[in-house]
């Protein structure tokens, strides 16, 4: 038999040892809700630990801050060593249950899944090989795409993952991009391919009853660098074409979620990338494109953000620009600093000081709470 058959095989007996956790209960339901649980609701971060035990400040972000959502993920940046959240499928599948366990409120549990490099479940983890967007845009057949997708979700369903952050609905424009072609993570150079392998990717998840959140808005796939390491400027690579495959996933409304870039376009905003800029979420991603549901930003972590703004700046532009969740890859400092809780005292602050107002941080909470409604736990088929 060969290992592509004999992985799903093992990985469905491993994981099935462990019993389908409850839904969480949600201790704002009926009373009325404080500005800290909504503050709290609006923030997804990482964290470092296989279990509770290693990591008793993700419980505390959870108990005390009232954390919307939780991201794993299989590697450490900042010691460049394969150890953060993912050692094999039993293991994921028991975390979960112990976060949601903590958890005041239905917790968004999410992970980049998109297949391919771009991959938090490796197979030398024990999970199910997975096909890249590269590969099956290639191939070009909507079904396997489809197929693939729905393959994916369960894996997620069962381990109690409920948010896939892809498909990547980037265009291939530019071949050499280091972050998006390269890395073999867009479906195609076309906005009609790129268009109808996100909705068959999207159709698949919903099979299962995963969510999942189109990126990275308005269009990553013109960059010449990496927003990971840098201010990404695309003022004269970019165009509008790269709008297609959200403005036509937006109105057939299979979008979940949206996620922003770090991508600056002086022609868009001429002093803020796309995640700080109002300009460019609310005017054009909620304005011009009539997307109603929860906008996420790309990891503030990320070095076109901290190397540009402090935190206060990037907290007031990314929630007065139309985010509703804030993705920070990680909870703690490199010297312990309790980055979650910084982030919940500033924007408390920012709120009394009436610099972001009460109703902007009530929009994102309704949203947030209706993304949450549709929140399934255990897969929908086996």
């Amino acid at each position: 038999m060969s290992t592509e058959k004999i992985i799903p095989i093992i990985f469905s007996v491993i994981i099935f040892m462990f019993p389908q956790s409850a839904p969480c209960k949600d201790a704002a339901a009926g009373e009325e809700v404080d500005l800290r649980f909504k503050i709290g609701q609006m923030i997804m971060t990482g964290f470092m630990g296989y279990d509770i035990e290693e990591s008793p400040s993700i419980v505390k972000d959870l108990k005390e801050r009232h954390l919307g959502g939780v991201i794993l993920f299989d590697f450490d940046l900042r010691t460049g060593r394969p150890k953060r959240n993912v050692q094999s499928p039993g293991q994921v599948k028991k975390l979960i249950e112990e976060l949601k366990a903590h958890s005041s409120s239905p917790l968004l549990v999410a992970v980049d899944y998109e297949g391919g490099k771009i991959n938090r479940l490796k197979e030398r983890f024990g999970f199910p090989a997975t096909l890249s967007h590269g590969k099956l845009g290639k191939k070009d057949d909507l079904n396997l795409t489809y197929n693939e997708s729905s393959k994916m979700a369960l894996t997620l369903s069962i381990l109690g993952f409920n948010l896939n952050l892809a498909p990547v609905a980037d265009i291939r424009v530019n071949k050499s991009n280091p972050v998006i072609a390269k890395l073999d993570r867009s479906f195609s150079a076309s906005p009609d391919k790129v268009t109808e392998h996100s909705l068959a990717f999207i159709e698949g998840h919903r099979e299962q009853g995963v969510l999942t959140s189109l990126k990275h808005f308005p269009g990553h796939g013109s960059s010449s660098t990496d927003s990971h390491l840098e201010m990404t400027d695309v003022t004269k690579t970019w165009s509008k074409k790269e709008l297609i495959p959200f403005e036509r996933i937006i109105k057939k409304s299979k979008a979940d979620t949206v996620m922003t870039a770090h991508v600056f376009n002086a022609n868009l905003d001429k002093k803020y990338p796309a995640t700080l800029s109002k300009k460019i979420v609310t005017g054009i991603l909620r304005e011009e494109l009539g997307f109603k549901g929860v906008v996420f930003s790309d990891d503030i972590s990320m070095k076109a953000i901290v190397d540009n703004f402090n935190l206060e700046t990037t907290l007031l532009k990314t929630v007065n620009a139309g985010v509703d969740i804030i993705i920070t890859a990680y909870n703690r400092g490199v010297d312990g600093e309790d980055i979650v809780g910084e982030i919940v005292l500033t924007l408390e602050r920012l709120v009394k000081e009436g610099k972001i107002s009460k109703e902007r941080i009530d929009e994102s909470y309704e949203r947030i709470k209706g993304l949450k409604e549709r929140i399934k736990d255990g897969p929908k088929s086996t």
